[in-house]
């Protein structure tokens, strides 16, 4: 089974950049998209041969996620169930035989940090929400989880620390995540520097590979046996983020 993972900054943007080709190439069984901005009735009819679930914002134009799927879920949920946290449309939630899937765009603390306490409390909170799943089967969790986890995952770690997405308590708050029995598939893989998925569109960071890891895929430590594969496409276009991708037996 093969999933892609993608923040798309924009649906609507995306489809006019190649977005029904790749997929039809790649032509995953599941994939889920992040920074939708867009209601469904706001895109045309496309993607037939999968399932959709969206989670848009209740404020146009921001935020949103959405799960396509060739494999019908046993069952499906939006957000996490608490209210604080369920109007940006930041979760979905797919029940399958064998694990739960999880599409998620973690909030930005933004330039000035003003949502870094936010931010604690939501890591803290999307947690627990994983740890309840996790009860009743394993999980996979995927998408923008607006961090940087260690140095290695940003070409430039010293002038950054303390920004956006690599701040101590955001990092600490992956790290514990981690620790509650997940694991980053990527890094599971390939200890390497020099793997991201996003990048500023100034100054030309992209040719330059100036660029921070901040899109994953998690699974509980219990179902890495069944990961094959966890990889970046960094050189697909589209957004300021590349597609992620998972292959499981």
């Amino acid at each position: 089974m093969k999933l892609i993972s993608w923040n798309v900054n924009g649906i609507r943007a995306v489809l006019k950049k190649d977005f029904l080709d790749f997929v039809k190439k790649e032509n995953p069984d599941i994939l889920c998209l992040q920074e939708t901005k867009a209601h469904p009735d706001q895109v045309d009819e496309m993607l037939n041969e999968y399932e959709h679930y969206w989670n848009s914002a209740e404020k146009k134009g921001y935020s949103g996620t959405v799960i396509f799927t060739k494999k019908k879920p046993l069952s499906s949920e939006l957000g996490i169930g608490i209210k604080e946290h369920d109007s940006e449309g930041r979760v979905v939630t797919l029940e399958f035989d064998d694990f739960f899937l999880v599409n998620v765009y973690t909030p930005n603390v933004g330039r000035e940090l003003l949502r870094l306490k936010y931010r604690q409390g939501w890591d803290k909170e999307f947690r627990n929400f994983l740890k309840n799943l996790e009860k009743r089967k394993p999980v996979i969790f995927c998408g923008d989880l607006n961090v940087a986890h260690n140095e290695i995952d940003l070409a430039r770690p010293k002038p950054n620390v303390g920004n956006a997405g690599f701040t101590n308590e955001e990092r600490e708050g992956f790290t514990t995540l981690l620790d509650s029995g997940f694991v980053d598939t990527f890094r599971h893989f390939n200890k390497e520097e020099g793997h991201y998925t996003w990048w500023s569109y100034m100054f030309s960071a992209r040719k330059k590979n100036i660029g921070w890891r901040i899109d994953y895929f998690g699974v509980s430590e219990s179902f890495i046996s069944n990961v094959k594969k966890s990889e970046i496409l960094s050189e697909v276009m589209g957004s300021d983020h590349c597609p992620v991708v998972l292959e499981i037996k």
